[in-house]
């Protein structure tokens, strides 16, 4: 019974440490969030700390996820206050995801630790790389269902190979996040909006 206690509390402060790590992270930066002061957030030892994890990076990959996670929720909670009608054209999709790129804008450090840990993931054997592969195929997944939806609807034109634009939207997607980062007067929801809207059908409205 005690294991099993001492075992809840170690996740309740894994949680506390993550929830932390994302405040400070989302304010100051990759370079500049420090494990050190994620630590004193939370009362522990910078070794304390990274007991929970195993490294620094281990942990930058727990916040990108508990980032995607809270991203989700809100894209969920975003799509049940849609009308239903709507969101069978695919539209909703598309909608929510501007949202989530507009959001991105608000939180420079965790769209800096994105890019940095996405970067650095494309070396082989790099502990973010199993992340941000089996990341990439989850969203293709789901978008590729979305897109073939708004095909069916009318509302995306039928001669575009889905796997093909939800490639090119998400490849997008993160190229302007690195060019945002370089020129903040960037809108990347905006440009990314003008993409979406070359791929209706001619006079679709």
């Amino acid at each position: 019974m005690a294991q099993r206690g001492s075992y809840a509390k170690g996740l309740a402060k894994r949680e506390q440490i993550i929830s932390a790590a994302l405040e400070i992270v989302a304010e100051r930066g990759y370079r500049k969030a420090t494990v050190r002061e994620i630590a004193e957030a939370v009362d522990l030892s910078p070794a304390g700390l990274l007991h929970y994890f195993g490294s620094r990076e281990a942990l930058c990959i727990a916040i990108l996820e508990a980032r995607d996670l809270r991203d989700s929720h809100d894209a969920d909670e975003a799509l049940d206050h849609r009308d239903p009608q709507r969101d069978n054209t695919g539209h909703g999709f598309f909608a929510t995801f501007l949202e989530v790129i507009a959001h991105n804008a608000t939180v420079p450090g965790l769209v800096q630790l994105y890019v940095q840990l996405a970067a650095e993931a494309a070396e082989p054997g790099h502990p973010a790389r199993a992340f941000f592969t089996q990341r990439s195929r989850e969203l293709e997944g789901f978008a590729i269902r979305e897109i073939e939806t708004a095909q069916r609807s009318g509302s995306i034109r039928q001669d575009l190979d889905p796997r093909w634009v939800a490639r090119t939207l998400y490849a997008l997607a993160d190229g302007f996040q690195t060019a945002w980062l370089l020129d903040p007067s960037i809108d990347m929801s905006a440009d990314i909006k003008v993409f979406i809207g070359l791929l209706a059908p001619p006079h679709s409205g």
